[in-house]
């Protein structure tokens, strides 16, 4: 009976922390949903609240780390729980720099905004790329609340297409530089916001490869695509 009261314990221990990962994920698409809205409609108030929601995500993160520090140092997990909560503690890591990437996005648009540039920018083809983004986040989430191996396969092959809209969008961009050498400034900016997109996708994929991590026990990480869907079947 006591082993079944600790492993009860356990449990909603570790339900708890997964909780707190899923608000902070959602704090964090909200960021991100904020930003694109900001970038769209070149709106500064919207851009102010995602660098204002900055310092919360920040905190998250830091009382969540401290919560698995706790968990890790009274229940001493083994095997899948303790990848469970590796995973958890480098997911919560990803979800705060995807925070830092859509602050970044918001700062940028207040500096193109403030550059007077805005409407004249080709920053709509960059809509396609954070919605892709903002998207595959999201699914990542989803997949780890489950441990959905299938879906985590799936996010990593979508990672490919925000990439090659990057790119596309860096080509647009160097031409229009090169017709219009006044907007080189702004389109910078530009550019680190595509970055920042590109990022978040990024952050995304990470996230994919450690639900592989603790479901199968598999590092998938800088492997070839063949290799991660045999490591997830």
């Amino acid at each position: 009976m006591p082993d079944k009261h600790l492993s009860t314990q356990f449990d909603s221990e570790l339900n708890g922390v997964s909780s707190r990962v899923m608000e902070l994920g959602g704090l964090v698409e909200s960021q991100i949903r904020l930003a694109i809205y900001a970038l769209s409609q070149f709106n500064i108030e919207s851009a102010n609240q995602v660098i204002e929601t900055e310092t919360r995500v920040n905190m998250m993160e830091v009382d969540i780390d401290r919560e698995l520090s706790s968990i890790i140092a009274r229940r001493q997990p083994t095997a899948r729980d303790l990848r469970l909560l590796i995973a958890i503690s480098k997911t919560t890591a990803n979800l705060e720099r995807a925070g830092d990437e859509a602050t970044k996005i918001a700062r940028m648009v207040k500096s193109i905004i403030q550059s007077g540039s805005a409407r004249a920018l080709p920053s709509s083809g960059l809509r396609v790329a954070a919605e892709l983004a903002s998207g595959l986040l999201r699914k990542a989430l989803d997949a780890f609340a489950r441990l959905d191996t299938a879906a985590a396969v799936s996010i990593l092959k979508e990672d490919d297409q925000i990439d090659q809209e990057f790119d596309g969008f860096v080509r647009k961009l160097i031409t229009y530089m090169m017709e219009d050498p006044r907007t080189i400034s702004s389109s910078l900016d530009l550019l680190f916001v595509a970055k920042a997109i590109e990022r978040v996708g990024d952050h995304a994929k990470n996230i994919a490869e450690f639900i592989i991590y603790v479901v199968k026990g598999a590092d998938v990480r800088h492997t070839p695509m063949d290799q991660v869907e045999s490591a997830a079947k």
